[in-house]
């Protein structure tokens, strides 16, 4: 299944081109305002563009461009969007809200009520059928929601952050509802938590802009980032600039040795490419140091956070993890100037 999606809303652009292949999850990340939701309410038309186009699976969604302007109605769209809010009906029992949508398409009551059966039984939700929303905790009333989407049958299943307003406590077990739910079905997820992205998806698409800005299998990306956004979900460190024989040049002179990750493929020198390493690679120190081949940056402390059993000292963009005793020893405070310093052996550097 193919997506292409190119619009402006609100007078913002955007211009995406998806696959989504048959069982594959997607996820969509980005930064807040990237245009992930925007996105997904417009594929399900719930959102009308100014302009663009956009097609999935060979079929026009909208078509606001031409002379003969197209807008595919949401229930003709093969899509069923999933948000944050479940937006059950409150005035229907949980069976009669995932029987609502086949109803809907003409299938006869008794035959839409046991299909709505069997799909909460599916999501662990069965013994619900008879209660109305407002008698339902936020997991339940997540999970009543899921099977009403299901029960569209729809081609492409779209969430938008359907975990984002659980509880620690339902959020890990609607996670692994949805582990079982989205196999083998086609489904684009819009995330802002990589655990939602390491277990749910195939592959991950970072959005900025309204674009993308990276994409590939889940793992990859986090392993490999080539956006500071995706380096920010992996907890790396991320210094963008020009390739320099083994190191990378920053727009502000600052030279960063590294070594590169993809042995005997050497990337040509002044193209675009990145240094990244750990915070937990990264010493600090009051003075520069010297020694074994190594980077010495001056940096000024902007936060001191725990992190785990280590403080992490952030500097803007960059940190470093370093002991509760070594921050202490050393007199940590925001707004003090302090040398981070890391061996060119833990960076990696790569081409963007």
């Amino acid at each position: 299944m193919t997506l292409s999606f190119q619009a402006v809303v609100a007078g913002r652009g955007f211009d995406v081109a998806l696959t989504v292949r048959p069982g594959e999850t997607v996820a969509v990340m980005g930064p807040n305002g990237a245009g992930k939701s925007t996105l997904l309410s417009s594929i399900a038309g719930l959102l009308r563009p100014d302009s663009g186009r956009a097609e999935l699976n060979g079929n026009t969604l909208f078509d606001l461009d031409g002379e003969k302007r197209t807008w595919a109605p949401p229930h003709h769209r093969g899509t069923a969007l999933l948000a944050q809010e479940p937006l059950l009906f409150p005035h229907l029992s949980a069976v009669d809200n995932v029987s609502f949508g086949p109803r809907s398409a003409g299938v006869p009551k008794r035959d839409a009520k046991d299909h709505a059966l069997r799909l909460l039984a599916d999501v662990e939700a069965e013994h619900l059928a008879g209660q109305r929303p407002a008698q339902l905790s936020g997991g339940q009333a997540q999970r009543v929601a899921v099977a009403r989407a299901l029960a569209a049958d729809p081609a492409l299943l779209l969430l938008d952050e359907p975990l984002a307003a659980l509880d620690i406590h339902s959020a890990p077990l609607l996670r692994r509802l949805f582990k079982r739910v989205l196999a083998g079905r086609q489904a684009i997820i819009v995330t802002h938590d990589v655990l939602d992205a390491l277990m749910l998806a195939d592959r991950v698409v970072i959005l900025e802009n309204g674009r993308i800005a990276e994409e590939g299998p889940t793992r990859a990306v986090l392993e490999r980032p080539k956006s500071s956004f995706a380096a920010g979900l992996a907890g790396l460190n991320f210094i963008p600039g020009s390739l320099d024989g083994a190191g990378v040049l920053t727009s502000q002179g600052l030279r960063i040795a590294g070594h590169e990750e993809e042995a005997g493929q050497s990337a040509t020198p002044a193209c675009q490419g990145v240094a990244v390493f750990p915070p937990s690679a990264v010493s600090v120190f009051l003075d520069d140091a010297h020694g074994s081949p190594r980077n010495s940056f001056t940096v000024t402390i902007t936060d001191l956070e725990p992190h785990g059993d280590q403080v992490r000292v952030r500097a803007g963009s960059l940190a470093a993890d370093i002991t509760p005793a070594a921050s202490a020893d050393l007199g940590l405070v925001p707004g003090m100037s302090v040398h981070f310093v890391v061996k060119a052996a833990a960076v990696s550097v790569y081409a963007t």
